[in-house]
């Protein structure tokens, strides 16, 4: 008789170390909004363990220090550096702008050398991937991505830079980024689903970055006529007038709704393109559409001027009253017509 195998021994848990740098913590607190399940019970259903977060763990001072040292000894097994908020290399490049407390070292400095012994590297939130708004302006701070200085490769770690695992940094882009994104990453982080090819070309993980946020628009009947709306309280589409980069933003925000019902273009505010490299800057007011000669500057992805402007002049030569009306009012003045289909 062969022996009975004896009983596997339990999986070792993947483990997430998760810093705070350069922002306001806006990531950390979308994703404490995780749900269907909760952010523990989703963790614990992947066997992820938080090894340290700076607002949600126990430790602090000391204690937290030792578990820094016990990562960087190989004692403790780190997959995944997560870090949110941007780095901040100034003044002169020394990092000294925001040291970690108790070590008088530069946290830039402590993501480095992290990173050097992380399987993966995760940038959580458009601050840590890009510079974000932490980097607008004349960026005093000089802050920075994880491996991106805006749209130019680089940033804290550098372009050459690849993880244990021989990935980039993962860029979960957002402003802030929404929970699931950060979960579902590491989920397929921990189950190792993640390649290279799984990144687009900032580096963000397709699973969301293949989609546009105006897939699922609920204005997309408006958007279709080019019935615009013309201030904030209007219901009709916003790419018009009011500067939504629905149609060129790269995120699934309108089929992965926030906290299960809702998004921006939900809420009546336009899609500010915050999963992009240097959103934070248009050029323009958020709510503003440059134009040139009446015609957007920003068409839609993969939209040909010369299509555009045919397109748009048949689709509002052809624009129902109902749209027509209900795109400049905050409320529906004329509901779609009751039509039997027995006497089509």
């Amino acid at each position: 008789m062969s022996a009975r195998p004896g009983p596997v021994p339990p999986r070792r848990p993947f483990t997430v170390l998760w810093l705070q740098s350069g922002g306001c913590g806006g990531c950390t607190m979308s994703l404490l909004c995780a749900e269907a399940p909760d952010l523990s019970a989703t963790l614990a259903s992947a066997n992820i363990r938080f090894l340290w977060h700076p607002t949600l763990s126990e430790e602090t001072g000391a204690e937290a220090l030792a578990l820094f040292d016990a990562v960087l000894s190989g004692e403790a097994p780190l997959d995944a550096l997560c870090v949110e908020g941007a780095l901040l290399r100034g003044p002169n490049g020394t990092g000294r702008f925001h040291m970690l407390a108790g070590t008088n070292v530069a946290t830039i400095e402590w993501v480095r050398r992290l990173a050097a012994v992380a399987e993966h590297v995760v940038a959580v939130g458009t601050c840590a991937a890009y510079g974000g708004v932490t980097a607008a302006g004349v960026n005093p701070a000089d802050a920075c991505g994880l491996q991106y200085d805006g749209r130019r490769p680089g940033g804290a770690l550098g372009t050459a830079f690849r993880s244990r695992s021989g990935l980039p940094v993962i860029n979960i882009a957002g402003c802030p980024t929404h929970p699931n994104w950060v979960t579902e990453t590491l989920m397929l982080l921990a189950a190792g689903l993640i390649h290279a090819d799984d990144l687009d070309i900032y580096a963000r993980p397709r699973f969301y970055a293949d989609h546009l946020v105006h897939h699922g628009c609920p204005r997309n009947e408006y958007y279709e006529y080019k019935a615009s709306a013309e201030k904030m309280s209007d219901l009709g589409c916003m790419m018009e007038h009011l500067g939504c980069l629905g149609t060129q933003a790269h995120g699934d925000c309108n089929t992965r709704l926030w906290n299960g019902e809702g998004s921006c273009t939900r809420g009546g505010h336009a899609c500010i393109n915050c999963t992009a490299p240097e959103f934070e800057e248009p050029g323009h007011a958020f709510l503003d559409t440059p134009k040139i000669g009446g015609i957007p500057v920003g068409l839609p992805t993969d939209m040909p001027k010369a299509w555009f402007i045919a397109l748009s002049s048949l689709a509002k030569a052809a624009t129902p009253e109902r749209l027509r009306r209900n795109a400049t009012s905050d409320h529906v003045l004329t509901p779609p017509a009751v039509r039997d289909i027995r006497k089509r």
